[in-house]
């Protein structure tokens, strides 16, 4: 493993696990996948393991009846919210579909979720399939009143939900909460501002009703190997992640997502992109293999990755990743487990202590409750003044 710059590590926690068989596995929890007790412990776990934040997968999209897959989800940013004052360190992303949702309410959804996790929220925007497929009419007919539109009108519309709440972020400025009991005022009218935006497909006049977080501005995750999504990405996200199939598609992603970064005006630092990886961990590499050919047995076909995968035991898999950051000039990973039980605890026992050991994950502090730490300061970007404020 070769001794340079460290990365950021994420994890993206989706039903049992990547693989569809992965809830039938021994340890699995499948039972409690809908309870409170098991994504606490899941979360806590990647939060020792010194991730950086951890990407809650959520969508607009029914159960599809493949049987043999789990079908049911928690809703991301509830979870999320769950969360927040039982962790301490690992920031909390939940996957925020906006096509047929009120930038008012993800505004507010996701600044209490700041608030509860003392400014450890982030969202990733994402939207629902495109018209002309069976999944985004769908999607659409679960929405009273909805069609379902192009994946490009969807991603215009995101972005026109990215800045409303946005907006509404900023909306009440920092000291707008006076408490002044001699005067019986509880807030300075002064300091609340009304959104004002009028886009293609809606329009918000008003102020938020949730006061201004501790980070003021939540990160922004979009995904930048979407063709229609990366305009979007390139202008407003802290956080861009990619996918490939190859070393080499992802090597050229990274680039042309550098490269929009740098159209749009904005410096590299603002702006960290990250690479998919799908990974199945075990003690060595022979257990891996056998961990992946028992869940190809219990799914009854062989597992397809996504994109880049990593089986491999905790030592070669330590050694893959960080020549994956190496080899495609990429800021950090997001990991996504094929089986979410036993491979979180891997990464928490074996896998991250290695990369620690060399010097290769992002630095972070004590586990002690008592070290605050921004999922912006994680990033090391920030804290942002209101518009308004500036402008007064």
């Amino acid at each position: 493993m070769s001794q340079t710059r460290p990365f950021h590590l994420a994890v993206e926690l989706e039903g049992a696990g990547r693989h569809p068989a992965a809830w039938r596995l021994p340890d699995a929890d499948a039972e409690g996948l809908l309870t409170a007790a098991h994504w606490v412990r899941l979360v806590r776990a990647v939060e020792r393991a010194g991730a950086t934040f951890v990407v809650l997968a959520d969508s607009v999209a029914p159960p599809d009846g493949v049987p043999g897959t789990v079908q049911a989800r928690l809703d991301a940013t509830g979870l999320a919210a769950l969360l927040g004052p039982l962790t301490h360190q690992v920031g909390l992303v939940p996957v925020v579909p906006v096509s047929y949702a009120e930038p008012f309410h993800v505004s507010k959804a996701i600044t209490t979720l700041d608030h509860v996790s003392d400014g450890r929220a982030g969202w990733q925007v994402d939207v629902a399939a495109p018209a002309g497929t069976g999944g985004g009419d769908v999607q659409a007919a679960q929405f009273h009143g909805r069609t379902a539109r192009s994946s490009a009108a969807q991603w215009d519309e995101a972005a026109d939900v990215v800045e409303v709440v946005s907006r509404l972020w900023d909306s009440w400025e920092d000291d707008a909460i006076v408490l002044d009991a001699a005067t019986d005022r509880y807030v300075d009218r002064t300091r609340i501002h009304g959104a004002d935006f009028t886009g293609a497909t809606f329009s918000v006049a008003g102020a938020s009703i949730t006061p201004r977080s501790p980070q003021g501005q939540p990160i922004v995750v979009v995904r930048g190997d979407v063709p229609e999504a990366l305009s979007l990405a390139a202008a407003r996200a802290d956080v861009i992640r990619v996918a490939a199939r190859d070393v080499a598609g992802a090597t050229a992603r990274v680039a042309q997502v550098r490269a929009a970064v740098a159209a749009a005006g904005r410096e590299a630092q603002a702006v960290h992109v990250l690479l998919d990886v799908e990974v199945l961990l075990a003690v060595d590499d022979p257990a891996a293999a056998r961990r992946l050919a028992e869940l190809d047995t219990l799914a009854g076909r062989p597992w397809s990755p996504r994109g880049l995968a990593v089986v491999a035991g905790a030592p070669r898999a330590a050694e893959a990743l960080a020549d994956l950051v190496d080899l495609t000039g990429a800021d950090g990973l997001v990991l996504a487990p094929l089986a979410q039980v036993g491979d979180v605890a891997l990464l928490t026992e074996q896998l991250a202590p290695l990369l620690r050991a060399r010097g290769r994950l992002a630095a972070h502090p004590t586990d002690a409750a008592d070290t605050p730490r921004t999922l912006r300061d994680a990033f090391g970007l920030a804290r942002p003044s209101s518009r308004y404020a500036t402008a007064r």
